[in-house]
């Protein structure tokens, strides 16, 4: 007995959110992991000028998407930098980072605004990445200084070097032509997930 398959388009946009933030949590592990010339801390915290991927796929996609970027871009990263630590990468530092992604999108919905990319929604989102940002590098810095990794404030100084300042500079300054390409891409219209 055979099954008819049918193709819907409305079915494979769905799809499409999902796939696109795995590909670019893939792509920011292995930019984090071989992509950050600049070394805080030699061999181990390195300014991830890359930083500002989670919270721009969030932001062009939706906050799932923006989490599945920071989540799987964190693992990724650790497996490569050989810095896993099953319960801090797959815990603490997974959510959190993930949360960079997932955070941006739920307080500025571009959508809802018909993509209003002002200079006054663009400070909203450095202000917002500035904000989530701290509290991420504040629960990595504990989860590290428990471990007896780093000192907290030590890990707090140059943790938030690597990812906050990337963060709050790089999204709003990279927003506009995310938007151009994902929407040249998709045809004009963003998917959310």
């Amino acid at each position: 007995m055979s099954m008819e398959i049918s193709y819907n388009d409305k079915q494979s946009t769905a799809l499409f959110p999902i796939v696109l933030a795995v590909i670019c949590g893939v792509a920011t592990g292995v930019l984090w992991a071989y992509a950050n010339p600049i070394q805080l801390v030699p061999g181990v915290i390195q300014w991830r000028i890359f930083a500002f991927l989670p919270p721009l796929v969030g932001l062009l996609l939706g906050p799932r998407s923006g989490f599945i970027c920071g989540y799987v871009g964190t693992v990724v990263w650790s497996l490569l930098a050989g810095t896993f630590i099953p319960l801090h990468s797959l815990v603490i530092d997974g959510i959190m980072v993930g949360a960079t992604g997932a955070i941006p999108p739920l307080l500025v919905n571009l959508r809802k605004t018909n993509f209003d990319l002002s200079m006054p929604v663009l400070v909203k989102v450095a202000l917002i990445c500035a904000v989530v940002g701290i509290v991420m590098v504040a629960a990595v810095s504990a989860s590290l200084a428990y471990l007896g990794i780093f000192p907290f404030w030590y890990a707090m100084l140059y943790i938030g070097l690597s990812d906050i300042v990337p963060m709050v500079i790089g999204t709003p300054l990279l927003l506009r032509p995310a938007v151009r390409i994902l929407a040249g891409i998709s045809r004009g219209t963003l998917h959310r997930f």
